[in-house]
């Protein structure tokens, strides 16, 4: 009897032929902000844990031994398909066959990562068409898809609660709209293509929703050459770029050089932040900042 009572304590009570997890659900996600989008949806009955720690790199993350040790006791997986998962998906998936592994980036189509300013063009340029850019979870519209497949797979999981999981689906769905109205208000009358100039290329989904263009110093990770970082210099002067934006989690040489060269600055946005919509909510009033004094 006591073995019973312990196992039923520290595991999981069975009534009505359903599960009854005692405690929050174990859950892993890749990236910071997914861990957001789960809680929302999933309030007290998860308890969630991110592989790609903060200030650490998605592309080219290695999960540490206590992760994998971790994932035991784990029953969703939710992955989001940036690239250290090409890599460690399928070994996540051996630590636990019972785990359910989830891409929460299912049904969105994603657009091909832009490399560099062609100035003689007057356009961007892929040099590798089949990269597709991983950051789905920097545009609204595209986290009400993701969204509906967290709730999916907490109410597949956990059926027993799956009204508390729906409730907080929708006030998460409320909040999601309801930024996506107020990032288009501010982004109204800022005209098409409005361009911005980043280290990294993080914000193609963002700029595509609300009319800007992303202009990224980065090809494919790596420095431009001196040819098209001249290129880009260019492009900035005779467009009024003043502001050069970088992410937290990568050297800021290179963006400094640019914002020294137009006379301008550095900003810092961080596209892996917790606070999913205050943080996206600040970085739209730095672009908007951003546009403004280039346009003055």
């Amino acid at each position: 009897m006591k073995k019973a009572f312990v196992l039923g304590v520290l595991f999981l009570l069975v009534s009505g032929g359903k599960i009854i997890f005692a405690g929050p659900i174990k859950v892993f996600v890749s990236v910071v902000p997914q861990k957001y989008f789960v809680q929302r949806i999933g309030g007290d009955q998860v308890d969630v844990s991110v592989m790609v720690e903060p200030g650490a790199r998605p592309a080219t993350y290695e999960p540490k031994p206590k992760q994998m040790v971790a994932l035991a006791e784990t029953k969703i997986y939710y992955a989001i398909g940036v690239p250290f998962e090409k890599a460690w998906l399928e070994k996540i998936a051996d630590t636990n066959p019972d785990m359910l592994i989830v891409h929460t980036e299912a049904g969105i189509a994603k657009m091909p990562m832009k490399t560099h300013y062609n100035h003689k063009q007057g356009e961007h340029t892929q040099h590798h068409h089949g990269i597709k850019d991983p950051h789905v979870w920097l545009s609204p519209p595209l986290v009400m898809v993701q969204a509906r497949n967290i709730l999916q797979a907490l109410r597949f999981v956990d059926p027993v609660h799956r009204s508390f999981y729906e409730a907080g689906y929708k006030k998460f769905i409320t909040e999601v709209l309801d930024l996506d109205a107020e990032l288009r208000g501010i982004f109204a009358k800022t005209g098409k293509d409005i361009q911005f100039i980043v280290l990294h290329p993080a914000w193609g989904y963002f700029a595509h929703a609300y009319g800007l263009e992303q202009v990224p110093i980065e090809i494919q990770g790596k420095e431009p050459r001196p040819a098209e970082f001249r290129h880009l210099i260019r492009h900035a002067r005779e467009s009024g770029i003043k502001v050069v934006f970088v992410q937290p989690q990568f050297s800021t040489n290179s963006a400094k050089t640019m914002a020294k060269a137009v006379g301008g600055q550095i900003a810092f946005v961080d596209p892996l932040a917790l606070d999913w919509t205050s943080n996206l909510r600040e970085v739209a009033a730095k672009f908007k900042a951003a546009l403004k004094r280039g346009h003055q």
